[in-house]
């Protein structure tokens, strides 16, 4: 037997998301429409990509947050850009085309269609005229043209870097995507073997915003977890580069130190494997043994050489550096924890004051000088500030003036400089992949690379009929004979670009999508973006370095070439949390917990799943999922239903009898404009689960009610309409009104109803919460008692049982402690 729903969500979710699809209701007005006089607001949800496997009900989470934000700021007046698109490029269909033969096309715009979908069934307010995906030949056009815009700027260039290269999936891959096992580094996906292989690159000057990157952070609105995970990303150091004559050679070793004043301390070198400098320092007698070394490291990734925890190896090259504090001559070593990616790929060996160095000196038996007075004595490796000993010049300062007196005084000998370093490195731009944006990039016969022309863009993908990389491990672009080569005998470039490449700027083309002659419109672009950028952001924190600072990196880009008008493009940023599977773990096919948004909406509709999510939490915390839950907002629902409609004898649903044209009496209507203002205030403040807590008391006391205020009942759907838009709609319509209620005025409070002289006291027996009681707020504990004990749903608890104790806080409980 089919159990009757609590509420026919199924008549009426499809048709409200039909009417707001046909009629645009939630189209966003650019400059010079009707709309673009009122505030705007923009409010933006991180790019999703479409993946095979749909959604599951963890995606939906920022995406009710924003159009909850969005709805709400509709009904206050504003202008709400609300947009949706699709990061569509990338390494899944391009693994799926070479597995099937079907192109990444095919595969992708499956996946948008059932992404598209789920998301509709949701009824979030999205403008969708301003959909696309990065995969659109008039979307990628832009990013071509945007690269060129680097290219020109010098920030583009070539380089032959070390990367990781998996020959099974024929592509470069991030230190992200590369697993360390026991059988050695693996695919993230596949579990492939991976290899380092140095390959020709394109690489982006990104370290050439670093310090702006940095600085900027100060200015936005974001969670301080996060900007500190994007200053630790940077890495800013203030030191010195010292330079370290070769012994029977003109070279040298320059070495980034922020222990400067520690100089006088070091006693050996390291040079990453990779340095420049490795075979002039190798002795002959060292060759093999050096040799060996550098083959054992090259399979290994920068993560696990620079565990602090592994066992520190390294090798003597024979050869010898001077120490330009005191001329004394220092052994020169490699080893795997120096990397030639960072700094200048070599370090001084200050074993009495750090404690790695520390570790290696006592492994290898290498000279150990104390430098600094050391409060536990000497011998003691101590690594804090401290006065410099044994230190020539220095001796007795602290360690601060003694940082300011050697870098004068290398400055002065020219044997170094003050100098800012950052762990930030260039990005590594290139992919060995079909399904991505080919770069606008023409090889000639001179080796040498040209832009093309603006007016040549896009460089379309051509079609192949075989995905994979050559044999050879180049790129499968290099397999289009017929686009590759072009008249003159040059070559289009073969490497594509990341998916990071679409997901840089799509925030801007939201604002412009149809303009054919530029990526976005000065004036829109300033529209939306002044004064400080976009309103609110919210994704997942897994976003919260990479594509955040690629992002602000094309943007002050943008800025400088005079494109946009702010320096940064997300103002306000907000990560929600994760929602984990009912076992408590991610959700994963693996651990087979994943829930399906479409079997939820089926059983309960697509307010009660909006209103779950909102309800499990606050929005920034991870939680587990619960189907009991949903069954519970689910119920809740029907309460709101119950109060406007009711069956009749054939079981139809009709207005309810109950409703009435009399003013609410003076509790309800407290308890109203108390609702109004704290929904209000909670939606602002992104407390989406105490809003709704709120919005449950107050339909506890309407239900209560014999009557039913239609006035009453109006405002309550409003304030319901952002959380649960598609019953508030219906019920909006069913109490008489003929227009959607997406922008009606919000509900205004009156603040004579919030200075009650009332108060609601929770009444608890033993500790749980039995009944409620309103009462003049300085009634006497007595008088409180009295009422308590009278209320009739206390007979069950109270009658005939010993009071053994009284607990009265008040204006806020009395606990009868009863045996």
């Amino acid at each position: 037997m089919q159990v009757r729903k609590q509420f026919p969500f199924t008549d009426f979710e499809p048709k409200w998301q039909d009417y707001w699809l046909k009629n645009k209701t939630f189209k966003a007005a650019n400059p010079g429409e009707p709309g673009a006089e009122k505030p705007k607001c923009y409010v933006l949800d991180m790019l999703p990509y479409p993946s095979g496997a749909g959604l599951h009900v963890g995606h939906p989470e920022g995406y009710t947050a924003t159009d909850i934000v969005c709805r709400h700021k509709r009904m206050l007046g504003f202008n709400v850009l609300h947009p949706m698109g699709w990061d569509s490029f990338g390494l899944p269909a391009e693994q799926h085309a070479i597995a099937t033969g079907t192109h990444p096309r095919v595969t992708t715009d499956e996946n948008i269609n059932t992404f598209r979908r789920q998301i509709r069934a949701l009824g979030f307010s999205y403008d969708w005229d301003r959909e696309f995906s990065t995969t659109d030949t008039d979307y990628y056009k832009w990013t071509q043209w945007i690269f060129l815009q680097l290219y020109h700027k010098g920030l583009a260039y070539v380089a032959d870097a070390p990367v990781w290269y998996c020959p099974d999936l024929g592509t470069v891959l991030s230190n992200e995507e590369v697993l360390q096992t026991p059988q050695g580094p693996r695919s993230e996906r596949g579990d492939y073997p991976v290899e380092r292989r140095p390959l020709r690159q394109w690489m982006f000057k990104i370290t050439a915003y670093a310090e702006r990157l940095l600085n900027d952070l100060d200015q936005l609105d974001w969670p301080e977890s996060l900007k500190e995970m994007q200053r630790n990303w940077i890495g800013r150091s203030e030191g010195a580069e010292v330079d370290f004559a070769i012994e029977g050679s003109t070279e040298k070793i320059t070495v980034f130190t922020t222990r400067h004043d520690t100089l006088f301390g070091t006693t050996y070198l390291v040079l990453s494997p990779e340095h420049a400098l490795v075979d002039k320092t190798t002795s002959a007698a060292k060759r093999k043994e050096v040799d060996n070394y550098r083959r054992s490291v090259a399979a290994k990734s920068e993560l696990e050489r620079t565990d602090l925890a592994k066992t520190k190896t390294g090798v003597f090259t024979g050869g010898f550096a001077v120490n330009p504090a005191n001329n004394e001559k220092i052994p020169i070593w490699i080893a795997d924890y120096v990397l030639a990616s960072y700094g200048t790929g070599a370090v001084m060996g200050v074993p009495a004051h750090d404690e790695r160095d520390n570790e290696f000196a006592l492994k290898y038996g290498l000279k150990i000088i104390d430098v600094l007075e050391s409060p536990e004595g000497a011998g003691a490796c101590f690594c804090g500030d401290s006065k410099a000993i044994n230190s020539g010049f220095l001796n007795g300062l602290p360690t601060a003036e003694a940082k300011k007196k050697i870098t004068s005084w290398l400055e002065e000998k020219k044997q170094g400089r003050a100098k800012v370093q950052y762990k930030l490195r260039d990005w590594l731009f290139s992919r060995q992949r079909y399904w991505g944006e080919p770069f606008p990039i023409i090889w000639k016969k001179d080796g040498k690379h040209y832009p093309v022309p603006e007016n040549d863009l896009p460089v379309l993908l051509p079609d192949l009929e075989d995905y994979k990389p050559s044999a050879e491990g180049l790129a499968p672009l290099s397999k289009a004979k017929s686009w590759l080569e072009l008249s003159d005998g040059a070559k289009r470039e073969t490497n594509t670009m990341p998916n990071w490449a679409g997901s840089c700027w799509y925030y801007l083309r939201y604002c412009d999508p149809k303009n054919k002659g530029k990526f976005i419109d000065p004036e829109i672009e300033k529209y939306w973006f002044q004064p400080k950028g976009i309103d609110l952001y919210i994704g997942g924190a897994e976003h919260a370095v990479l594509h955040l600072l690629y992002a602000r990196f094309w943007h002050k880009v943008l800025f400088d070439l005079g494109h946009v008008s702010t320096t940064e493009p997300f103002h306000k940023l907000v990560n929600q949390g994760m929602i984990l599977g009912e076992d408590n773990r991610k959700m994963s096919k693996s651990f087979g917990n994943v829930v399906n948004p479409d079997d939820v909406v089926k059983e309960y509709g697509a307010d009660s799943l909006r209103l779950f999510e909102m309800y499990m939490g606050p929005l920034t915390a991870v939680k587990p999922w619960s189907t009991t839950g949903v069954n519970g907002v689910y119920r809740f629902l029907g309460r709101v239903w119950r109060l406007v409609m009711e069956e009749d004898q054939e079981g139809n649903w009709i207005l309810n009898r109950k409703l009435s044209n009399d003013p609410a009496p003076p509790e309800i209507q407290r308890r109203l404009h108390e609702t109004i203002k704290k929904v209000g205030d909670d939606i602002t403040a992104l407390q989406f689960n105490t809003a709704l807590a709120q919005l449950m008391i107050l339909v506890n006391d309407l239900t209560k009610e014999e009557k039913h205020p239609r006035a009453t009942l109006e405002t309550l759907v409003l304030l319901l309409a952002p959380f649960a838009p598609h019953i508030a709609e219906e019920l909006w319509s069913k109490l008489g009104h003929t227009k959607t209620l997406a922008y009606e005025p919000w509900p205004k409070f009156d603040q004579k109803y919030l200075e009650s002289k009332t108060v609601e006291l929770v009444v608890q027996v033993n500790g749980k919460v039995r009944s409620h009681l309103i009462v003049p707020a300085e009634l006497a504990q007595a008088e409180v008692e009295a009422k308590a004990k009278a209320l009739p749903e206390m007979d069950a608890w109270v009658a005939g049982k010993k009071i053994a104790k009284v607990i009265f806080v008040p204006k806020k409980l009395i606990n009868f402690v009863v045996t």
